[in-house]
């Protein structure tokens, strides 16, 4: 990755070639864990956008007729492209959002995951026929693309999230459009490299970069079809209203408060174990983090006193350090929202056993580093325990049993995953069965599907119909035509 003295300026890929952008707004990309700019993004115009969705709608009737076996064939080059890069791609992504070497390749990991799957496309869109629905009338349906889609991906998968969109998109036979999070947008400069050196027909897949503004044209262009979306709430509500006010497909994942019921059977050791890599993985900036940890029962202080004890014994800093465990937080702004969450933790009455606040990486004085910290005794009334910190904070709620703790995992409007630890059937099984959330884990501190299965969740945490990956995704990027046939 460029140093100070190499600093990368963003470019947008339109049609086959990169661009310059013409716009006069920009801002600088930093290191969070040196404080350091290490790129510029330039913010893209109107003009810009409306160049690359005129590009990828040129590119779409020549595309879509291509067969699928042969754009399936497109997916195979760029996973082995990917995999040649491999530690190059996980190098940028650990500089330009923070998290540990190991968490960026896990991210590259998933990224290729999904392109694999989508090496199957001919199989995934295959359609269904009958013959003789009536006498001599025959009925096929067959998945069509549809055109253009774009994606408005966020800050904390700079690599991963654009490429759960893009390989099923275009392996369905649809053109495409990237806008990266302007916070981190190098990773995918990267991304687009790669995907240049494919030979893919000019306009198939292109890159604009910006800001809100980009985000609305996206939204507001009628030649898009669909916008996939993954980030906060507040915004993944404003990409579902706007663009289904433009009468386009959504697919908007929006933010999380994920409830971890710790029961009083569950095996403390592994339990730990798996809840220091559920909360602080990534410096809890993830969707599918544990915000809130129940202890039901007794288990209460065991479980915290063994919860600080691994948490303290955490190295925070650079993340290309192969020692340290947990790097600093995506930006500056990012940390002062955190240190005011904690803050008010403390003014609403939660016990703060663990204060990173303090944390000191000597090595590297500007970056934005917040230690592991946790909360006890914290109750469903607080903030704290209703408001997504994404940060590396995380609360211990105390349940008298498991239907004190349902009753406050059912309250929360957020609903995008959960996970029970526990050496029970019954409740395992009863909490997968009442679990409001779409994402569920047992035994397992991060709930993520693989990619073979659908991604999201329900509530304030996801707005629209079809979700991410497998063959779900192939449902949003195509469209089922019922043919029905008699020949006289």
């Amino acid at each position: 990755m460029p140093t100070t003295t190499q600093v990368k300026v963003t470019k947008n890929y339109v049609n086959g070639a990169w661009v310059d952008s013409k716009g006069t707004e920009s801002q600088e990309v930093i290191n969070p864990a040196t404080g350091e700019a290490i790129g510029k993004v330039v913010f893209s115009t109107s003009a810009e956008v409306d160049a690359a969705v005129k590009a990828a709608r040129a590119a779409f009737p020549e595309w879509r007729s291509t067969p699928p076996v042969t754009r399936a064939r497109y997916m195979f080059k760029l996973k082995n492209a990917l995999e040649e890069r491999f530690e190059e791609c996980a190098k940028a992504c650990t500089t330009e959002v923070g998290k540990t070497l190991e968490e960026s390749r896990g991210e590259v990991r998933r990224a290729i995951e999904v392109v694999e799957v989508m090496t199957g496309a001919p199989t995934l869109m295959k359609g269904q026929s009958l013959e003789d629905i009536a006498a001599g009338l025959d009925c096929a349906v067959f998945r069509q693309p549809l055109g253009v889609f774009a994606a408005i991906a966020p800050f904390n998968f700079p690599f991963m999230v654009p490429l759960w969109s893009l390989p099923a998109a275009i392996a369905a036979g649809n053109t495409f459009i990237v806008k990266p999070s302007e916070t981190v947008p190098l990773s995918q400069q990267l991304v687009f490299e790669i995907l240049d050196e494919l030979d893919l027909p000019p306009g198939v897949v292109n890159l604009v970069n910006g800001g809100k503004d980009v985000v609305n044209a996206l939204l507001a262009h009628p030649g898009i079809r669909g916008v996939s979306f993954v980030g906060s709430t507040a915004t993944a509500k404003h990409v579902y209203v706007e663009a289904a006010r433009h009468g386009k497909r959504v697919q908007s994942l929006g933010g999380a408060k994920n409830f971890i019921l710790v029961m009083p059977d569950a095996v403390l050791g592994s339990t730990v174990n798996a809840l220091m890599g559920s909360c602080l993985g990534c410096a809890g900036q993830r969707c599918l983090a544990g915000s809130n940890i129940v202890a039901v029962g007794d288990i209460h202080d065991a479980l915290r006193d063994g919860l600080v004890e691994k948490a303290k014994a955490m190295k925070v800093g650079n993340g290309l350090d192969p020692t340290v465990h947990m790097g600093p937080v995506s930006t500056r702004a990012a940390k002062e929202r955190v240190l005011r969450m904690i803050e008010l933790g403390v003014k609403e009455g939660a016990k703060l056993v663990l204060d990173g606040r303090g944390v000191k990486v000597p090595a590297h004085p500007n970056g934005f580093y917040i230690g592991p910290t946790i909360f006890d005794e914290v109750t469903p009334s607080m903030t704290i325990a209703k408001e997504e910190i994404f940060g590396p904070v995380f609360n211990i709620m105390r349940a008298k049993d498991f239907e004190e703790a349902m009753a406050w995992v059912e309250d929360c409007p957020f609903a995008n995953a959960g996970s029970i630890f526990t050496s029970s059937g019954k409740w395992a099984r009863e909490f997968g069965y009442r679990l409001p959330a779409s994402m569920c884990g047992v035994n397992i501190g991060v709930a993520a599907p693989m990619a073979y299965f659908s991604f999201g969740g329900s509530r304030l945490s996801f707005f629209g119909d079809l979700k991410a990956h497998g063959g779900e995704s192939i449902d949003f990027y195509t469209d089922r035509k019922v043919i029905s046939s008699r020949w006289l």
